[in-house]
């Protein structure tokens, strides 16, 4: 079953096509991997998905209901949470304090918030850090604040924007370990932004790939790296870490 499904969208800043006519599905419990080269519109994509931005043109639609154009909290209350490239923790809250206002944000009942933030902390793995300010956590640390505070909603759908990004190789296993338990434990259908490529090959059941705007090509992750447009576009050069 397609539980999201985006229909030609575009936007567009000071005559610049940032998104072009971009169409996709993702299917209830799969994983989609998005790559590109740098400005390829790959992070203004989520943020017309999410509701960050207003698209010119274009719909989404998640568990088949048109949430185009709607604000974040009510595309978070519909059931798709995302994270962000830049993380956006409230720096003088501690990490338990963070991930409790995310629950409540995401519906959680007031009386068991703490238990379930505690919860979460644990679950991708921030137990050394639950009552540390987040201010000053190490990269790697505020990468899992980032997505404790996503999944904190029990989203259906997870964009996820580089949150491999600034990790070293021994931080990033961890992380892709919890990708795959969402998907294959919680059901959580997963969307994410990557220039890791080892990350991308591993965790994705599809891949798309951006280039300029648009839609370069979309497929099974072996074939889309073979494919001679996107070693030109993409693969050809040194991965950026910006979208």
């Amino acid at each position: 079953m397609t539980l999201l499904r985006v229909d030609g969208l575009t936007k567009s800043f000071k005559g610049l096509r940032a998104v072009d006519d971009v169409s996709f599905e993702v299917a209830e419990g799969s994983i989609l991997g998005v790559i590109g080269p740098n400005g390829a519109g790959k992070t203004t994509m989520f943020n017309l998905v999410a509701g960050a931005l207003t698209p010119d043109a274009g719909t989404v639609h998640l568990n088949g209901t048109n949430i185009t154009g709607q604000p974040p909290h009510r595309i978070l209350t519909a059931g798709m949470a995302r994270t962000f490239q830049l993380m956006r923790p409230f720096y003088s809250m501690s990490v338990l304090e963070n991930v409790t206002v995310a629950v409540l944000a995401g519906g959680g009942a007031r009386r068991s918030a703490r238990t379930a933030a505690a919860d979460l902390i644990e679950r991708v793995g921030l137990g050394e850090w639950r009552d540390a300010a987040s201010e000053g956590l190490p990269t790697a640390a505020l990468k899992r604040l980032e997505l404790a505070r996503a999944l904190a909603s029990r989203p259906r759908v997870l964009l996820l924007d580089e949150v491999l990004a600034g990790l070293v190789p021994a931080e990033r296993e961890p992380v892709m370990d919890l990708l795959d338990e969402l998907r294959n434990q919680d059901g959580v259908t997963l969307v994410f932004v990557e220039h890791i490529m080892a990350a991308v090959m591993r965790l994705s059941d599809s891949v798309l790939v951006l280039d300029l705007g648009r839609v370069l090509t979309t497929g099974a992750p072996r074939e889309v790296t073979r494919d001679p447009r996107v070693v030109e576009a993409y693969l050809g050069e040194e991965p950026s870490a910006q979208g």
